[in-house]
């Protein structure tokens, strides 16, 4: 049974710095390109950050510059640090993990930015 299990979510004011976690079971972990998306309310899901097997990374434009994305293979964990977070970062984040025809999300966590 294939699990993705996020966390580090919660509710940061601007300016501040977030950790996300998403431990995998179930697939062979370090053969599996690795991804973060997020949702905000009304719009659609949008990538975040990719990581493959081999360590490359890409980011979307909004956030460049701010969040890394990184995986431990030991621990079968992908991370996302968020630093500067602003309001508009406002959104549920799903983990994903895609390899050929076999695609698999977490259940997501919330990341609410405010003051």
């Amino acid at each position: 049974q294939v699990q993705l299990v996020e966390s580090g979510g919660g509710l940061v004011q601007p300016g501040g710095s977030l950790r996300l976690s998403c431990a995998a079971s179930g697939i062979a972990f370090r053969l599996y390109p690795m991804a973060w998306y997020r949702q905000a309310p009304g719009k659609q899901r949008e990538l975040v950050a990719a990581i493959s097997s081999g360590g490359s990374t890409n980011y979307a434009d909004s956030v460049k510059g701010r969040f890394t994305i990184s995986r431990d293979n030991a621990k079968n964990t992908v991370y996302l640090q968020m630093n500067s977070l602003k309001p508009d970062d406002t959104a549920g984040y799903y983990c994903e993990a895609s390899l050929g025809s076999s695609g698999y999300w977490g259940q997501g966590t919330q990341v609410t930015v405010s003051s």
